[in-house]
């Protein structure tokens, strides 16, 4: 039942940029590495650029293995569940790059999601997904399940860091400048925020 696509237009994109929820999927080269499996949401934190190419926020947090998988070798898989109405599955298989604060890249592209305040969630890098692959397939196996509203804990957990207490939270933190394999994540010091 499943079907590859193209490119993210119509149907499909109605469907990802509606969806509250989405997951994304990186490993390593090792083959004994940790695959990394991350839920993403607060509404406005994702965005479409164009039909074959998406981003997100990358928010301070526990660790970074998407940033050092994407770092080692750029694989990244997206998906998107129908939690609500029709059932439907869509994943993005494709080439990730974390585009850092101090990246001229930066700032254009943060101008991409205007319905958020990124400086209230410590906001680290910006996650460019190019995709390779795209196919939706039937969900029907996923269950129905009501989204209320986005929690406000993570943001009222980082609104009262500034880029310096925020770089030591993230020197505190084991699994951050690097993976749980040892590869190189966060680069740190953190640069300066442009937001």
């Amino acid at each position: 039942m499943g079907k590859s696509h193209e490119r993210l237009d119509g149907r499909l994109r109605t469907f990802i940029e509606s969806q509250p929820l989405f997951f994304t999927a990186t490993a390593p080269l090792s083959g004994d590495g940790t695959v990394n499996l991350s839920p993403k949401g607060l509404k406005g934190s994702f965005a479409v650029l164009d039909e074959r190419t998406v981003a997100y926020l990358d928010f301070a947090g526990s660790n970074a293995e998407t940033i050092a998988h994407l770092r080692e070798n750029g694989r990244i898989t997206l998906m998107w569940c129908a939690f609500q109405g029709p059932p439907n599955i869509v994943r993005v298989h494709g080439r990730g790059e974390p585009v850092f604060r101090d990246d001229p890249r930066f700032r254009g592209l943060l101008a991409r999601f205007p319905d958020i305040d990124p400086a209230a969630h410590g906001l680290r890098a910006i996650i460019v997904v190019t995709a390779e692959h795209i196919r939706d397939t039937c969900g029907y196996a996923v269950p129905l399940m009501t989204y209320e509203e986005d929690r406000d804990l993570h943001g009222r957990r980082f609104a009262r860091e500034d880029d310096a207490s925020l770089d030591e939270y993230f020197r505190r933190k084991e699994h951050v400048e690097r993976s749980l394999d040892g590869l190189p994540g966060l680069p740190l010091p953190l640069p300066p925020s442009t937001v």
